[in-house]
């Protein structure tokens, strides 16, 4: 979100919920309704508090303990909960913009990725479900289940910041896709406590 003049209203913001929930979007008017398919892929950013600092190891944040709040709230829980990832990132440092050592180029990360969706493909082959984000709660059951060590994690971390259920089948959907680019069936603890980590907001709120 930038400046207030340009940001989204909470109401509006709030209107995302059910068609991210469902994959479908319903228009009502007066005489009729017409639903129309929504399923998408949501990209959304927002700056940690209103002067943006919050944080930041070299600016000092401006805002008040209240600003920040009041400012936060302005995405309620049940949203966040539609999302399956929320991460915090940082200012990139010179030294990191500067350096030319190697990485994982992309060519080998789009082939992490497109075997990955091959065996999603495989899994449910047979039903409507095309990836592992549209996996119903039997689903979920059945394809998610994690090592003792990785159950102890999420017991944990569920009750100590109250995540909700929607939370929770999310932590397992994101971990279950974790495993797969992995290549590795099981889901473990390190898959578990990777995904955990992609819901900061929740850790923030909790």
């Amino acid at each position: 979100m930038g400046s207030s003049q340009y940001e989204f209203k909470k109401h509006v913001l709030e209107v995302l919920r059910q068609p991210m929930e469902d994959g479908r979007v319903t228009i009502s008017r007066a005489l009729s309704s017409v639903t129309y398919p929504s399923r998408i892929m949501l990209v959304a950013a927002m700056n940690p508090c209103p002067c943006g600092y919050l944080g930041d190891p070299v600016h000092l944040c401006s805002c008040t303990p209240l600003m920040i709040q009041h400012y936060r709230s302005r995405i309620s829980g049940p949203l966040l909960d539609r999302i399956d990832i929320h991460i915090e990132v940082p200012a990139v440092k010179y030294r990191d913009l500067a350096d030319r050592g190697e990485a994982e180029g992309s060519g080998a990360i789009a082939a992490r990725v497109a075997r990955s969706r091959e065996v999603q493909k495989e899994r449910f082959a047979g039903t409507k479900v095309r990836c592992n984000a549209q996996m119903s709660a039997r689903m979920i059951r059945k394809f998610c289940e994690t090592d003792a060590a990785g159950n102890r994690m999420l017991e944990v971390v569920t009750d100590r910041l109250g995540l909700s259920a929607r939370s929770y089948t999310r932590i397992l959907k994101v971990a279950r896709t974790i495993a797969d680019l992995a290549g590795v069936e099981e889901i473990r603890d390190n898959h578990i406590s990777e995904a955990i980590q992609y819901r900061s907001l929740d850790r923030k709120t909790g």
